[in-house]
């Protein structure tokens, strides 16, 4: 896949502990969406999506932020942090 058909984060934030984290991200066809990842230190493959909402589609990043903290319990208290 070429680079110009990735998505591209705009914003990542990560739960206390660094073991989770939000990415809300742009796609190519300009919409906007966000996952949650894991990661166990103990692995080394790195960060995988658990929360598998990366289909949902929004109209503006922080739109797709509001859904992100209606769906992930920790990451208002992260933001907040």
């Amino acid at each position: 896949m070429s680079v110009s058909h990735r998505n591209k984060v705009v914003r990542s934030i990560n739960a206390p502990g660094e073991s989770r984290c939000v990415d809300v991200f742009r796609r190519p066809d300009g919409s906007f969406g966000f996952e949650e990842y894991r990661r166990d230190s103990e692995d080394a493959r790195g960060w995988f999506p658990i929360g598998f909402y990366e289909a949902q589609v929004f109209d503006a990043a922080e739109s797709a932020l509001a859904a992100a903290q209606a769906k992930v319990p920790w990451l208002s208290d992260a933001i907040k942090g």
